[in-house]
């Protein structure tokens, strides 16, 4: 690490120029084609490392900073600088990542980097050629505006300036003629731009469809699943993964959300219900942000000592930024800095129980990166989004023994919670990955014939769910507040996968808390050495794509 130092609020920024980025890249890949042997290679590549290191850290902060204040002018237009040159920048990679390829010295470097980032550069090359430059400028450009969009969409409810984040905790409210209120106030201003963002997702599919056309591809499914850097399984696997969900696990969930009716005393589910779990109303944190932090504090520094070092590392360098505030985007993420060898947390705490889950979802991810971070192979951290969602997703559910810390005598209520959430989300997931499959593969479809899909495919996978009160929802709408439609297509369903994942490391900690935790620090050490469903063989878990998965899980699963 440069600074032990540092801390993010902090840390020096300076644009990273194509014309500065391009000499020192051509630079490195000379060096590389001259090498008289595989170290020499190997001395160059780790060059490569330290100016990809370099430019990632410098996009991360720009784009971060843009994110928490979306009217601050001088990150825009760095976002939007990045937007454009960062295509440039993954033609080098790609054309870097050809001579790593088809290196005569591939043999030794395949002893130094592992065989698994040969197969992901397979991919990559499928992935993206110069041909795409421009339509991957426009595509950012369109996401940087959906976010933009979404980011500065503001309500007045209750004497109040909200964001859609903010909103939340009167859209969570106990009170069900408040939720009615905040839904209907919502989904009215939301109308106000549903035309635009019709107009978006129209052109971001006629990009995407263009794009795979460039690429010689049927549609953008395939090359969809090349950008997901795939290298374990495909849409057919994905496919027989939701059917399985749709024969096992939406009738379970549906029985679930039955029980939470009759615990509601409502006469039918409504969307305004769809995240209220008990009558009195969801527990939310006791006490404040900072409180928040201290209970995490206690909570990580007695769960292992690797968590305890973890976390005590993200609070002296201050690597959350977690507060809500008018012009942030909303959502939540984490992301590495790898100059400085530290993850950091953006998230919008709200009031709700979502602030307990940043410290808990999130930061698995923060911690998998943390205890991997000193690995001299970058590619070894290279993570395909399922894997990375087994470690934040799980450590959900191996934090659990401190809820009290967060929700005092509501701890139960909020682990009962937190499980049937976790079940309700899987059939979500699984409608959000075939609607898109849907559109991608039919890319001919109006705004409105993609909203009757997004109808049917809530008949399928949420039988249980009326639209009474929120107009923008009803209509179809559901996805369109979901990020990733818009930004990264066919991630979602690894959070699904990555559920089920989850699931089984539950079912093992209530059998042996200890054993389960080694398994998951083992699982989180792999990192990506290996394939998704060897790595979770490696520690006694089952592939989600095994016949007779779902069937198994749904019977492990303890309400």
């Amino acid at each position: 690490m440069q600074n032990e130092n540092f801390i993010l609020s902090g840390l020096p920024y300076e644009r990273i120029t194509i014309e500065a980025f391009e000499n020192e890249a051509s630079q490195i890949a000379k060096e590389f084609n001259d090498a008289k042997d595989g170290e020499e290679q190997f001395l160059a590549h780790k060059k490569y490392y330290a100016l990809m290191a370099k430019v990632r850290t410098a996009m991360i902060l720009a784009g971060m900073r843009h994110d928490g204040d979306v009217s601050n002018e001088f990150y825009e237009a760095e976002q939007e600088y990045y937007d454009e040159i960062s295509p440039k920048i993954q033609s080098f990679e790609v054309k870097y990542q050809k001579m790593l390829y088809n290196s005569k010295y591939r043999t030794y470097l395949e002893s130094k980097i592992g065989q698994v980032t040969f197969k992901d550069i397979e991919i990559q090359l499928k992935a993206f050629n110069d041909v795409l430059i421009s339509l991957k400028q426009e595509e950012n450009a369109l996401t940087s505006r959906y976010n933009k969009l979404i980011a500065q969409t503001k309500v007045e409810f209750k004497g109040e300036t909200l964001n859609l984040s903010l909103l939340g905790k009167y859209i969570h409210s106990k009170d069900r003629k408040t939720r009615i209120e905040a839904s209907k106030i919502r989904s009215e201003k939301l109308l106000t731009i549903a035309d635009e963002l019709d107009e978006i997702f129209d052109k971001l599919v006629a990009n995407r469809n263009a794009q795979a056309k460039s690429m010689k591809y049927d549609n953008y499914v395939e090359l969809g699943y090349y950008i997901m850097g795939r290298n374990s399984y495909d849409k057919n696997d994905v496919a027989n993964f939701r059917n399985q969900v749709k024969k096992y696990f939406v009738p379970f969930a549906s029985r679930m959300h039955e029980e939470r009716r009759k615990r509601l005393g409502l006469e039918k589910l409504d969307y305004v219900d769809e995240n209220v779990y008990f009558a009195e109303g969801n527990p939310i944190p006791v006490g404040t942000a900072d409180d928040i932090f201290a209970a995490g504090k206690k909570m990580y520094s007695e769960l292992s000592p690797e968590t305890k070092e973890f976390f005590d590392f993200m609070l002296k360098h201050e690597l959350f930024d977690v507060l809500g505030r008018p012009n942030k985007t909303t959502g939540g993420y984490m992301d590495m800095l790898q100059l400085y060898k530290a993850p950091i947390i953006f998230a919008n705490f709200n009031g709700t129980s979502g602030d307990v889950d940043v410290i808990t979802h999130e930061c698995g991810h923060a911690f998998q990166g943390f205890v991997t971070r000193n690995d001299e192979i970058v590619e070894h951290n290279n993570i395909t989004s399922e894997t990375a969602e087994v470690h934040s997703m799980s450590m959900e559910f191996f934090t659990e023994r401190w809820m009290d810390l967060f929700f005092g005598e509501r701890a139960d209520d909020y682990r009962e919670m937190h499980l049937e959430d976790a079940i309700a989300f899987i059939p979500y997931g699984c409608m959000i990955d075939e609607f898109q499959e849907i559109v991608y593969t039919k890319p001919e479809l109006s705004p409105a014939q993609r909203r009757d899909v997004w109808k049917q495919l809530e008949k399928e996978y949420k039988p249980h769910l009326a639209f009474k009160y929120d107009a923008f929802y009803g209509d179809g709408r559901t996805w369109q507040m979901q990020k990733h439609v818009y930004n990264w297509p066919f991630y979602y369903i690894d959070y699904c996968l990555a559920q089920t994942c989850a699931l089984q490391f539950k079912a093992l900690m209530d059998e042996n808390y200890q054993g389960a935790w080694q398994k998951y620090y083992a699982f989180c050490l792999q990192s990506a050495k290996d394939y998704f469903p060897n790595m979770l063989h490696n520690v006694g878990l089952r592939s989600p794509f095994e016949d007779g998965f779902m069937e198994e899980l749904v019977e492990k699963i303890k309400l």
